[in-house]
């Protein structure tokens, strides 16, 4: 047998990794349910996990009146979660709509993964991230806002959910006491 090297991004065929695909600008969300079908009706779950269009949340003022839109953050992209198998590979890459794979060399080259650090970063951005915010504070403590709509109000907080790292905070918004939900990571407690 040959000595192998392996490439420590595409060690083994088991492994749950991201992966960048290149679709017709304005088409993600098309090519995303199309992705999600053709997984459906050939069985694929245990090697295609999540797709996703990495959207934000826009408010735009629209005729006077404020607006919810969503941009696309990376047009002409989707993200898939997958192990890449070659059956996997090839229902991405032969779905309508997929031009492609980024960083394959083509030529029958599968891709390299997006590094666990960029696409971590992707993910909290769209408030999907699996970091835990470590936080030094509690349940009846006083804390600080720090970002948003509600920055350098302070509150009391009168429930935490570890699961989405959101806290409510009772603030005072026009003389009353309102429960507010703020994220950990944009708390700070003060003593």
């Amino acid at each position: 047998m040959a000595n192998e090297t392996m490439n420590p991004i595409m060690d083994d065929k088991n492994v749950k990794r991201w992966y960048v695909v290149n679709t017709y600008s304005g088409h993600e969300n098309k090519v995303k349910e199309n992705l999600e079908r053709r997984i459906e009706s050939m069985g694929i779950q245990d090697s295609l996990f999540r797709i996703l269009v990495a959207e934000q949340s826009e408010i735009v003022i629209k005729n006077g009146k404020q607006v919810e839109k969503m941009t696309n953050m990376y047009p002409g992209y989707l993200f898939v979660e997958m192990i890449m198998t070659d059956e996997a590979w090839y229902v991405v890459r032969n779905t309508p709509g997929v031009t492609g794979f980024i960083g394959s060399s083509g030529g029958g080259a599968k891709p390299f993964p997006v590094s666990p650090v960029e696409m971590e970063s992707i993910l909290r951005r769209l408030g999907q991230g699996d970091t835990t915010v470590v936080v030094d504070f509690a349940v009846g403590d006083h804390v600080k806002i720090l970002t948003g709509p509600f920055t350098g109000m302070e509150g009391e907080i009168s429930a935490m959910n570890d699961t989405t790292q959101i806290a409510q905070v009772l603030t005072m918004l026009f003389g009353r006491e309102t429960p507010t939900d703020i994220k950990y990571s944009d708390l700070e407690k003060v003593d």
